[in-house]
């Protein structure tokens, strides 16, 4: 372990510090943090990383007053700190921007902006004349609520959105900006405690490069005011740009704490992982066969505007572009989670056999197809958060773990088990709560609950191809009537959907991450990969499809795409719509210009052929 810098721990760096934590440590089944001991100072931005499960999300939560340390102090502005509650923290002036939302999906953006200081008029008293439980009557001042919206959404970039959407109906960028946002609201006018201390745990992770500047620009300002930063992010191009100082965990331990100019991102990289990683990542030899997954023209409104493509067995298709072009909203159609206006998705049953359209009106007909779609949004849609690991990964493949509808908890644990082994899952075991674990190790539980469903339904596939009659009623045995009755409900996993699978993962897990992909790939798996970091797709895809404005504008081959060729791709259907709202701008006043006697003076529609011509 290399020594930690002088001034994590000097007198004179906590005398001078906004926050000091001495020796913290927490321990749940297993210790998971250990003796760390940070100072923060005002204007300063504090890069806190290392790998998934190395315990910067614990740390920030005991800062933050989400959880209680087992062992150790904190001061803040040299007075003890001991939050008891997040809302606690606050009061005093440290927030936290979480790694995974915390927004009500069912209210506004304003309403979720200032949903502890909604603004207030006065109104008339109810008949007891007293006010209701939210002030004056309960009347909320909703012209000065969006107003202020407007304000907060426009330092990050939101002003096209309007401050009455709900937050259910944005995608998880545009979630991760409204809670940013919600914390650079100050509330030093309602007699809290100003901004002193920020912790931004990847907020970056779902954001398009306009919007990391905007964020930038935030944080500059906040360091001019003297609020001291905690910035944890696995992107260490971002960590070079605007952090002062870098503290690297390991294994729940401080292994470094050192001025951000005498790191190389190499050297932190070998700090965080304990091992040096190269720039390649090797997929392994692959047959890239026939085509397995085939969509064509779907489409939703103008949200997915008729995209079309194909995806063989063996090969990992790319989708990249800009925030709010489509692309989970075309994972999504494809599943089956959203209904589609309009297109077909085709599916080849056998290698070698030319894909027919399927009937898939829900995620339940998706896997019963062998199509598993691997969330952006893993705490929401994706996992059981309170639940243990085992009932995650069972989630998907509940048939092979129960006995006469009971679950077999000795085969739910040896499935989750097998996952957590092959996956270098980090838990203490089945048991942990799925909720305790870091971000990157819920995605594999994600990913482990299909990968056992693929293995399950390889075998079972086996059985019924091997399946007996029974020869004195000439029928099969109920279990494989059952099996064919639901449509191939034990069919394994062939296409996988990945939206954003790295997003918040560390660079050694991203890169076993590729490894899987590449294992998968090589047993004849389609891959749709979607992820917003194109040197990602550069890396692992065969082909790109980019994204933009709800269109698929253009389709690459590895050795054909250049970093500006995918960017020029992913503006190019907004372009398009510039365009034509340019020219429609052009366009004479036809209202004004045209005669008095004019039929009901008004425009008339064209002809049906199109052509604008006499209406004689």
């Amino acid at each position: 372990m290399e020594a930690i810098a002088p001034d994590a721990q000097s007198p004179e760096s906590a005398r001078d510090a906004v926050l000091t934590v001495t020796g913290a440590g927490k321990t749940y089944e297993q210790p998971v943090l250990a003796d760390v001991s940070l100072a923060l100072h005002a204007g300063e931005v504090l890069a806190l990383t290392g790998e998934n499960g190395a315990g910067k999300s614990t740390l920030s939560k005991i800062v933050g007053g989400l959880t209680a340390p087992t062992t150790g102090t904190m001061t803040l502005m040299g007075q003890p700190y001991a939050p008891a509650s997040r809302k606690e923290a606050e009061a005093l002036g440290v927030r936290m921007v979480m790694q995974e939302l915390n927004l009500l999906p069912t209210l506004s953006v304003a309403e979720n902006l200032f949903l502890n200081r909604l603004p207030r008029r006065f109104g008339r008293l109810g008949r007891s004349g007293r006010s209701g439980p939210l002030g004056w009557a309960g009347w909320i001042d909703r012209t000065r609520l969006h107003e202020d919206a407007r304000a907060a959404m426009a330092q990050v970039g939101l002003e096209a959105i309007a401050p009455e959407t709900p937050v259910g109906e944005l995608g998880i960028g545009h979630q991760q900006l409204v809670e940013i946002a919600r914390n650079l609201i100050g509330d030093e006018a309602q007699g809290a405690a100003p901004l002193r201390v920020l912790i931004l745990d990847e907020p970056t992770a779902m954001l398009t490069g306009r919007e990391v500047e905007l964020l930038f620009e935030q944080i500059a300002r906040l360091k001019a005011r003297g609020v001291a930063l905690v910035y944890i992010s696995h992107r260490l191009e971002e960590l070079e740009r605007i952090a002062q100082r870098v503290a690297v965990l390991r294994d729940g331990r401080l292994v470094r704490v050192d001025a951000m100019a005498n790191l190389t991102p190499e050297r932190i990289v070998a700090l965080m992982v304990g091992r040096e990683l190269g720039e390649r990542i090797e997929l392994g030899e692959r047959r890239i066969g026939a085509t397995l997954l085939k969509v064509d023209g779907i489409g939703r409104a103008n949200v997915v505007r008729d995209v079309s493509f194909e995806v063989r067995a063996g090969e990992i298709f790319g989708v990249s572009g800009l925030i709010g072009a489509g692309r989970t909203e075309l994972m999504r159609l494809i599943y089956g989670a959203d209904a589609k206006d309009r297109g077909t998705v085709a599916l080849a049953s056998a290698p070698g056999v030319p894909p027919v359209p399927v009937r898939i009106d829900s995620p339940v007909d998706a896997v019963r197809h062998g199509i598993a779609l691997i969330t952006e949004d893993r705490k929401g849609e994706g996992l059981l958060l309170p639940q243990p690991v085992a009932a995650n990964v069972s989630l998907g493949n509940v048939g092979a773990v129960a006995r006469f509808g009971v679950v077999d908890a000795a085969r739910e644990n040896a499935l989750a088990g097998a996952q957590i082994d092959a996956l270098r899952i980090r838990t203490s075991g089945p048991g942990q709560s799925v909720g305790e674990l870091s971000g990157g190790n819920q995605q594999k539980v994600v990913i482990g609950r299909w990968l056992a469903r693929r293995v399950a339904g390889d075998r079972d596939a086996n059985r019924t191809t091997n399946r007996t009659t029974n020869r004195t009623t000439n029928r099969t045995t109920d279990r494989d009537a059952k099996r064919t009755t639901t449509g191939g409900a034990e069919k394994g996993v062939r296409v996988l959907l990945f939206d954003e699978p790295t997003r918040g993962i560390d660079v050694g897990a991203k890169f076993d991450i590729y490894a899987l992909m590449g294992a998968l790939a090589r047993d004849g798996c389609a891959l749709v990969v979607v992820s917003s970091d194109l040197r990602e797709l550069m890396l692992i895809c065969d082909r790109i499809g980019v994204m933009s404005a709800g269109k698929m504008t253009a389709i690459y081959a590895r050795g054909e795409w250049t970093q500006d060729a995918l960017l020029g791709a992913a503006f190019a259907g907004y372009r398009a719509e510039d365009a034509v709202l340019a020219d429609v701008a052009d366009l004479p006043d036809l209202q004004a210009a045209m005669p008095a006697d004019r039929p009901e003076g008004r425009v008339q529609s064209p002809p049906p052929d199109g052509r604008g011509g006499s209406a004689s």
